[in-house]
């Protein structure tokens, strides 16, 4: 018989059900919001009080390394790894900036969670639909260029049980498209706080390294590929990962 350790006891009686309850009262609170904010700055404000209630009944420490080299008064596209899905609670935590998600179109059906998705702005995106990507992405620039927030993709596509995947061209094309600098960050520690096919969360110090943002202003389309090679080697440094094929 599997001995129960400290951490899955606390997972199962602490930090599942204070995910669960935090999520319920957060998005509710979202969802009300949203009748007199539809700019989505309250509810962000809100998802932001959640990520910090997520990892304090996690058991999660997060350190921040290059928080001085963001303005929050520029907009920007956040790139960042892909390691676990505490990667966004992580990120929303400490990022002085308001911010809209690329997420699956899944996650936009859950309660609570979809709902605060759909209501705050955040843009859906269907992996398998070129035609509905490259809509989605144009939808983004567009509301970089009009609102003045900042976006943040993962562009891995997916979370990675090991090493990096290889960097889709999004991320370059939607900040190409509004003229925005890209912010290059490695997040470490979430893959061990909660790998992939597991609910327990483990807990234990996570960190967050921001890098110089890389400028856009003059470029072209044509120069995606080689802006998204720039920041898949730079995000790999980061997160003190290896990119490989397939993972």
């Amino acid at each position: 018989m599997e001995i129960l350790t400290v951490w899955k006891l606390r997972s199962v009686f602490i930090t599942a059900p204070g995910i669960i309850l935090s999520t319920i009262l957060m998005g509710s609170l979202s969802l009300i919001s949203s009748i007199w904010d539809r700019k989505g700055y309250t509810q962000h404000r809100i998802a932001q009080a959640w990520a910090r209630m997520v990892l304090k009944v996690g058991f999660m420490r997060c350190t921040v390394i290059g928080l001085e080299k963001l303005d929050p008064s520029q907009s920007y596209v956040i790139v960042c790894n892909h390691a676990s899905y505490m990667d966004t609670p992580t990120i929303l935590s400490v990022l002085p900036l308001q911010f809209r998600f690329f997420a699956t179109v899944g996650l936009f059906s859950i309660p609570f969670m979809g709902w605060h998705l759909s209501r705050a702005g955040h843009i859906p995106v269907a992996r398998d639909n070129v035609r509905a990507s490259l809509k989605s992405m144009g939808e983004g620039a567009r509301m970089i260029r009009e609102t003045g927030v900042s976006a943040l993709l993962f562009p891995e596509g997916a979370r990675t049980e090991h090493d990096m995947r290889p960097f889709k061209e999004g991320a370059a094309y939607i900040a190409i498209k509004a003229q925005v600098p890209v912010v290059p960050m490695g997040v470490r520690g979430t893959r061990d706080a909660l790998p992939m096919h597991c609910w327990r969360v483990r807990g234990g110090p996570v960190e967050l390294f921001i890098g110089d943002p890389v400028e856009t202003k003059g470029m072209t389309l044509q120069q995606r590929g080689t802006l998204t090679q720039e920041l898949q080697d730079m995000v790999a440094a980061l997160a003190g990962q290896t990119v490989t094929e397939g993972e």
